[in-house]
């Protein structure tokens, strides 16, 4: 069987799932992309920057292709932290910091500029927004991971934080967008001055090493006078680390809650119902990650896998996020989550039986080999997940992922629509 012929068969059995269905295709008639960005730096100075990064691409390249090109420096860097530091706290060479702080600028720039580039071609489409958000969610674990990195955070509570905090911010952003049909971003927020923070943080690492992010403040003179407002022994790395988890509980989450909530009161939706729909079951998600990676019988942090670990439930994030896109591009009711997030809830359940019921159900071995298998598994279920997806709006929309190309039914749709993507 040539790979021509194995592609068309993969594509058909794809395609007889009948996923999305014709009601949820349907509904993409109804789309209208929806922002609002209240970032100062974003208005008045990196507007200008994207303004004129845009006209440094060719007509002909697809937005969708942007995004893709710009995930794929993090997904570089990623790969450079498995293969050099993969420990996340060893010392590495200064290039690979500034590397970090390269590839996440780039990404940034390039998701900033692919919607830009969508009205410049004309090709403004639902698809450009589940595309690029779909990316989004998976760059959450990659950030993550390139931040512990150069942090030196290593196999620790704070990376575990980190990481949860991380997946969370994107999500209740998600979340809020489905309720409320606008992506909104404060005066402060993470696609901006987070960014820029991280990335002066890589420079920062590059120039400094990874050892002066844990010199306790009190033996930083410049920082000393810090060292009231902090248990002693606290280092640069910690204060990172739980300033972003206050940001999202004091900040963040408020913000989300109320927007939420003057959704449903609008729309007269079962404020009771939306909260077990969309807040629950993530919480549930995010309690059984910590649970798991913090629990003393668990290899993640013993045998030093956080790497594999990250990727698996990234990955597994990046789906359950992706699942609350569609249901909003679609006009479709919230996915049930649960049985996405049961895997990990089940995982954790069994890694912790010596301290629930004092019996021991995994072994070191056990554990690891499920661990592995839960990483192909998710690949594979995202992948196929995407491009049944991303085949049904290309059918529907008449247009292709990766290159521009439409007719004239493309066309009807897309000037329906306003799209910042």
């Amino acid at each position: 069987m040539t790979f021509e012929s194995l592609h068309r068969s993969l594509l058909q059995r794809i395609q007889s799932l009948d996923f999305p269905t014709q009601d949820q295709l349907e509904n993409l008639k109804y789309y209208k992309y929806a922002a609002v960005d209240k970032s100062p730096v974003s208005q008045h100075v990196l507007r200008h920057y994207w303004n004129w990064a845009i006209t440094l691409f060719p007509l002909w390249i697809a937005p969708n292709l942007i995004t893709l090109i710009g995930l794929l420096f993090m997904v570089t860097n990623v790969i450079f932290v498995a293969l050099i530091v993969p420990d996340l706290e060893s010392e590495g060479p200064s290039w690979l910091y500034f590397s970090f702080a390269i590839g996440l600028w780039l990404y940034s720039t390039f998701d900033n500029v692919d919607g830009r580039q969508a009205r410049r071609t004309h090709t403004s489409s639902p698809l450009g927004e589940l595309f690029d958000h779909g990316c989004d969610a998976l760059n959450t674990t990659y950030v993550s991971l390139l931040q512990a990195a150069a942090l030196g955070l290593g196999h620790t509570q704070l990376t575990a934080v980190l990481f949860v905090v991380t997946m969370a911010g994107f999500y209740l952003s998600t979340a809020e967008e489905y309720y409320t049909g606008v992506l909104y971003l404060g005066y402060i927020n993470g696609p901006t001055e987070g960014i820029i923070f991280t990335c002066l943080a890589f420079i920062w690492s590059g120039c400094y090493g990874v050892a002066s992010w844990h010199v306790p403040i009190q033996d930083v003179p410049s920082l000393s006078w810090l060292s009231w407002m902090v248990p002693e022994n606290t280092t640069a790395a910690a204060i990172f680390v739980w300033g972003t988890a206050l940001l999202l509980v004091f900040t963040h989450l408020p913000v989300v809650l109320y927007s939420v909530y003057l959704a449903c009161r609008a729309k007269s939706l079962d404020i009771a119902e939306a909260g077990l729909n969309a807040l629950v079951p993530f919480a549930v998600f995010c309690l059984a990650d910590y649970a798991w990676l913090m629990s003393p019988y668990s290899i993640v942090f013993r045998d030093q896998h956080l790497v594999l670990f990250l990727l698996t439930t990234g990955t597994l994030f990046g789906l359950i996020a992706s699942n609350v896109i569609l249901a909003h591009l679609t006009k479709s009711a919230y996915p049930n989550l649960w049985w996405l997030v049961a895997p990990i809830v089940i995982m954790c359940l069994l890694v912790n039986m010596p301290s629930i019921l004092g019996i021991t159900l995994l072994t070191s071995g056990m554990e690891y080999g499920i661990l592995c298998v839960l990483c192909v598994v998710f690949f594979t279920w995202y992948g196929v997940w995407s491009w049944a997806v991303i085949d049904g709006f290309c059918r529907y929309l008449g247009i292709r992922c990766l290159v521009i190309h439409r007719d004239n039914r493309s066309n009807d749709v897309s000037a329906s629509t306003s799209s910042g993507k």
